[in-house]
């Protein structure tokens, strides 16, 4: 088994008047060329934006976009005239392809809104470009690993790459037995809230730690913990 850990603190950051953006992973400004992806995971970005201000209208090409609200609304708009509110229960996937314009927004203008924006790169390039959002409230149960994403559509969510996203808020000291999907992937553990133990290594509120070269790992929850694992191709 083989890992990378990328601690809170270690992040990226991107700061202006009305957005707090933490990056584990190279994105705007930020450049580390040892913290360019994990696998197929590209971006996992942990935003904050101040009320009635967000991320106007701008192109993408060629990447899936995952979008995990954490408090507040999210508002997204595009060229293929979608546009959808989406809060904490939901989330939304866009496959950019060939070429899509889109913006997000907060949708409150008292309130801030604070969501996981995160690029995974697909299998292939030029796709007609695709938005859906998903009420995933159903499928979330305490103490459960909820599948929220995949390539095979055994979850809400579709993605045009081999990966598979799972979330759960977890009571302290659960166990936790995740096995991969298939082989050649590892996960990426996100800790969006609590202490969770990974073999020896301690992980808390917002670090990060990908596992690969192993078919499953085990978690320990030292604290109440909302988690999110992403499992990727490598």
């Amino acid at each position: 088994m083989k890992t990378v850990i990328d601690k809170s603190n270690t992040r990226g950051r991107s700061r202006t008047d009305w957005l707090d953006s933490r990056h584990t992973f190279s994105f705007d400004q930020y450049y580390n060329p040892a913290r360019m992806n994990f696998g197929a995971l590209r971006v996992l970005n942990d935003d904050r934006v101040a009320p009635g201000e967000g991320f106007g209208t701008h192109p993408h090409r060629n990447m899936e976009i995952i979008s995990i609200p954490l408090k507040g609304k999210l508002q997204h708009g595009d060229s293929q005239k979608n546009s959808r509110l989406i809060t904490p229960g939901d989330i939304q996937t866009m496959s950019a392809g060939s070429g899509i314009w889109h913006s997000e927004m907060n949708g409150s203008d008292t309130e801030p809104v604070e969501f996981l924006q995160i690029w995974v790169m697909p299998e292939q390039q030029q796709t007609l470009p695709a938005y859906q959002d998903y009420d995933i409230r159903p499928l979330l149960h305490r103490n459960e690993l909820a599948l929220i994403v995949s390539p095979d559509g055994d979850a809400p969510a579709k993605m045009l790459q081999q990966a598979w996203f799972s979330i759960g808020e977890f009571d302290a000291r659960q166990t936790i037995d995740y096995r991969m999907h298939r082989a050649g992937t590892g996960v990426y553990i996100f800790v969006i809230e609590g202490e969770v133990k990974v073999g020896d290594t301690t992980l808390l509120r917002r670090d990060g730690m990908g596992v690969y070269d192993t078919d499953s790992i085990m978690l320990e929850t030292l604290k109440d913990s909302h988690l999110l694992l992403m499992e990727v191709r490598m």
